[in-house]
């Protein structure tokens, strides 16, 4: 639920960082998911880009565990391309051991929500993790990994793969959500790149927005 809509960004794509967000401004916006409010800071500009505004995918994410009620209670959680940290704001408040990644430009956005949305006893670690570099850095037995509206660039998903790989366990779920582009091909990852590797699973579909999430586990599992 949010309590104050961000206008114009559903339709807006990752293609043109640049002319899409040439102005630079602040933009404050409140959420409620699972009973917590959230106060998230949004800082549009070109230096963040894409990282900016939280997409209609991790809105879409938050919805999805409200619904589901999962329990992330003393669960190790990930965040990949975390930008504004909503959704490992949101687990580490549901009580998840969090690690809210991103490149490092992000993170002052990240840390600046996270200081303010979750007690500093119980605030997850804000960390730079660049993927097929980073990845060894990070641990392998990760309960839940997470990635909401990371699939839009193509360069990356061979990246975005090993660091997958690298990060699951044989108990690891992760959670991907996805507004499905076909201009940038998100389709064939989920349906031809990612299968190779993991089992994938439908759990969510918003006809109206165009948007998937997909629970992926290992073969093993």
């Amino acid at each position: 639920m949010q309590c104050e809509e961000v206008s114009g960004l559903s339709d807006a794509l990752p293609r043109d960082v640049g002319s899409l967000f040439s102005d630079t401004y602040t933009e404050e916006s409140c959420y409620k998911f699972c009973g917590r409010e959230l106060r998230i800071t949004q800082h549009f500009g070109a230096n963040l880009g894409v990282a900016a505004p939280v997409w209609d995918a991790a809105l879409c994410m938050c919805t999805y565990f409200e619904e589901q009620k999962l329990n992330f209670k003393g669960k190790k959680v990930i965040e990949l391309g975390a930008g504004t940290g909503i959704v490992g704001i949101l687990v580490s408040l549901l009580g998840g051991h969090v690690t809210v990644t991103d490149l490092p430009h992000a993170l002052p956005q990240i840390s600046k929500n996270v200081s303010v949305n979750v007690p500093s006893d119980h605030a997850p670690n804000v960390c730079a993790l660049s993927w097929g570099i980073d990845q060894e850095h990070f641990p392998r037995d990760y309960d839940f990994v997470l990635g909401a509206d990371i699939v839009y660039l193509k360069e990356t998903y061979d990246l975005l793969v090993q660091t997958l790989l690298h990060l699951c366990g044989p108990h690891t779920t992760i959670f991907l959500s996805s507004k499905m582009r076909k201009e940038h091909g998100t389709m064939d990852f989920f349906k031809n790149i990612l299968p190779q590797y993991f089992n994938l699973e439908l759990v969510k579909r918003d006809v109206k927005e165009d948007l998937n999430i997909y629970r992926v586990t290992c073969f093993q599992n």
